[in-house]
Parts: C-alpha cells; structure tokens; sequence
C-alpha cells in the first residue's frame, strides 16, 4: 500500500479528522479523571500519564528526552518516536534529517497489526546537469507522516513542536554530534551554510557548545502549519528545489511530488508463541534475521555492506504494548555536506551514484498476538553492521536468555550500535528494559 504525503487531498482530510477524533477522546478521558479527582493534566501535556510511560532510547539523548515527554503527554509509540525522528533532524543532523529518509516498524495494539513504513532517501535516474553532489529525494517529513496517520494518538503537528523549538531557540551539542563534526570538520566547514550552522568564530562547535538553526525552524513551522504535502509538491518544494540547485544537488518538484513512502508487510516468522518482524529484505538484505538466527545458535552475526557509521536508530514502546522500530540516513555522513541555502537541512547524497551507496537498515519487532503486546524493540546503526546490530543482541536476549546490557554491548558488531527494549516478562516498569549501547552517546528514558 503506497501512502501519500499530507496535502488538501480528501484523504488527508480523512486523517486530519481521525487524529481530530482521536485527540478528543483523550481530552474526555483527561477530563474524567479530573473530574474523578486523578490526574488534572490534559491529554498532550506532560505529565498527563502517570506511573510507567514506556520507554523511548535514542542513540542522541535529547531526542530521546523529546520522546518521553510525549509518552508522559498521553502520546503512543508512533507519536513518541516521530517527534524523536524529528528533534534527531535537530540534534543529530549529521545521521537524520529532513533532506534524507529511513524505514521503521511500528506495532499498534489496537490492530495487533505490525507494519513496515519505509522512506528511504531516493535514488535518482542519473546526475543531473551541473550537480557536483547530486542529492537523494528526501522522504524523512513524508514517512514519518505515514507511520503517524496509520498509529499516532496525538495531533501531527504535536510531534513536529519539540524540533521547532530546539531548532530556534538552541540546543547542546552532544557527544555524539561532537564526534561526527570532528570527523569531517574540514569538508563540512567549507560549505558557508554548514559553517553558519555547526562554528563559531571560525572554530567547530565542540561538545557541550551550543547551536542555533533559525533556517531550519521556519522550515520545520512552515511543515508543521501548512503541512508535509507543501514540503512534496506546494510552495516549500518550489523552494527546496531553487535551494537544492545552489547546493549542487538539483532537485526537482517533480521528483518530490513523485516520492511516497510504502507502508509494507514486515517480513515475520514464529518464534514459539511469538512473532518476530524485520524490515522487507529490500532495505536490510535480510541480514537481521541472519544475524538473529546466527546469534541464538552462538554464532558471531554476520557484516553486510559498507563500514561507514552513518546511520542512527531509535527504539520506542508505550505502556499499551505498542512499540516502533526506526533507523535513519542520509546516505553518509552528513549527507552531500552541503545545507539547503535558507532552508536549514543538509541534504542526503543520492545512492548509487558514484562513490555512496543505499545503506542496509536494521530494525527487529517480536510481539505476542495473543496477549497484544510487543515483546522486544531493537534497532542498529553503523551502516553495513546495522542489521547485524539490530538483530545480534536480539537473538542472544531472547533465545539464549543474555542479561540485555550484556546482549546490546557484545551482539553489535563494531561499528554498529544498538538500541533495544525488552518487555519478556509483563508490560510495567518491573517487565520491562530499556538499553542504550554502552558504546555509544544515547539515552534510555522512561521507565518510570
């Protein structure tokens, strides 16, 4: 099933009217308990949940915080996790942003319904004339609007605030930006809007230093108010396509109106009274299955592709049992290294054109059917090791019953990192884990 981008088209309408009705009968139920003497926070106000939110864990900490707060705000998995892809686009902007993509797999209770959306960053038919970094067509903005319309709870436009704000009034570097701008300071720096963005005084913003990106929160308030279909075919497309060209990645309106998301079945298998779920072999080559079933016979998981650490991931269950699994790119670190003049986000470089290639993804999904719950959430980055980092730490959890810390630390083959929730026993703050990568620079948060 192909979804399309949010527009003025009848059925946009239908699901700016579904999370209407949604969010009204979170207010009523906030109401109630007002009412009833519990809690007297409305629905989308953190705070409204009380008790065990879930569990949200990003490989950036300040998405992951994002992430939480919008479980604490009465926000399902999907909700949590969109608003986390987009304050990734803020705080990591080195692995995720508005000009790339990604693929997640998203598990709705209310369905028991597992789904594989994904949106990766598009190739192109050639080079177009007079790009000297020809850039991929971005899906981030459409899919994450995809995953959100087909399992969110709050309002779109909810999900899209948090990174408006760090984008406009500022956020911290981490020590995971830190690491990615010193990696390829040089290159990144001779681009004059990436200078604007990521120095100050002529020097790299270190960690602990802080960045403003005024460009790139109009960008973000001009989606959140007018919508992702002016990002994919109105005036903000016209835009991107002006910016593009100055950036030497040229891309076109049409590509954009022509680029929609899929929302797929995921490929599953039993797993006793389970259900396990990876991305469509498409995406990942089927390397996290492999690296799962390598990993419960006690074999070391496999590598597949590329060793260039370019991607992020990011893990999110609810306290329904609902969870979503997301891995993002843009093809390579930082994209194309060039920012969209006056739009603020760097743009990914298109796959298979030259020197960079389409990155396999990892993202795993087990869930229970018969109780309508998930199980285990977990995601890998490190490009080539990510599937092996999704599905590694999994097999060894879940089949040969590792302490999850030590699953995470020992089944992501370098460069890989993982991110990985684990609710094998009931879904409640006792049941459940939640673990970043002790290797890495993210945040487990929740669990409250």
């Amino acid at each position: 099933m192909r979804v399309p981008g949010r527009g003025t088209s009848a059925r946009a309408g239908s699901f700016a009217l579904a999370l209407g009705l949604l969010a009204g009968c979170s207010t009523l139920e906030s109401v109630g308990n007002s009412l009833g003497g519990g809690n007297p926070v409305q629905a989308g106000q953190q705070g409204f949940v009380r008790g065990f939110l879930g569990n949200v864990v990003a490989e950036e900490p300040r998405a992951a915080i994002v992430g939480r707060d919008v479980l604490s705000a009465g926000g399902s998995a999907a909700d949590a996790a969109v608003a986390a892809a987009f304050a990734l686009s803020v705080t990591l902007p080195s692995r995720a942003g508005l000009g790339g993509g990604g693929a997640c797999l998203g598990y709705d209770p209310r369905r028991n319904e597992t789904q594989a959306f994904l949106f990766l960053p598009g190739a192109r038919a050639g080079v177009p004339s007079g790009a000297d970094r020809p850039a991929a067509v971005p899906l981030m903005a459409r899919g994450l609007f995809a995953l959100h319309s087909r399992q969110g709870r709050r309002p779109f436009e909810e999900t899209i605030s948090p990174a408006e704000s760090l984008a406009r009034f500022g956020t911290t570097v981490s020590r995971a930006l830190a690491a990615d701008l010193a990696a390829v300071s040089g290159p990144l720096l001779a681009d004059p809007y990436a200078r604007v963005s990521f120095s100050a005084n002529g020097a790299l913003v270190a960690e602990g230093g802080r960045i403003v990106q005024p460009d790139l929160a109009t960008t973000l308030s001009q989606l959140r108010t007018s919508g992702v279909g002016d990002f994919h075919g109105g005036g903000l497309a016209r835009r991107i396509e002006e910016a593009s060209a100055a950036a030497g990645g040229f891309l076109t309106v049409g590509e954009l109106r022509a680029a929609v998301p899929q929302a797929v079945a995921p490929v599953s298998e039993r797993l006793g009274s389970d259900i396990l779920n990876t991305l469509p072999t498409a995406v990942d080559g089927g390397a996290t299955l492999n690296a799962f079933r390598a990993a419960a016979a006690g074999q070391g998981a496999p590598v597949v592709g590329g060793m260039v650490p370019a991607s992020t991931a990011l893990v999110v269950q609810d306290r329904d049992g609902g969870a979503v699994s997301c891995a993002f790119t843009l093809n390579n670190l930082f994209g194309t290294g060039r920012v969209a003049p006056g739009l603020g986000f760097l743009l990914a470089a298109a796959p298979n054109l030259g020197s960079v290639s389409a990155p396999p993804l990892g993202a795993i999904l087990v869930t229970n059917s018969n109780t309508r719950t998930m199980r285990y959430v977990g995601a890998g980055s490190g490009q080539g090791a990510a599937p092996a980092a999704a599905g590694g730490p999994a097999g060894l959890h879940i089949v040969r019953r590792a302490a999850l810390l030590d699953a995470v630390a020992s089944g992501a083959p370098e460069p890989g990192r993982a991110v990985a929730v684990s609710c094998l026993g009931e879904v409640s703050a006792r049941g459940c884990q939640a673990v970043a990568d002790p290797r890495g620079a993210g945040l487990a948060a929740g669990n409250n």
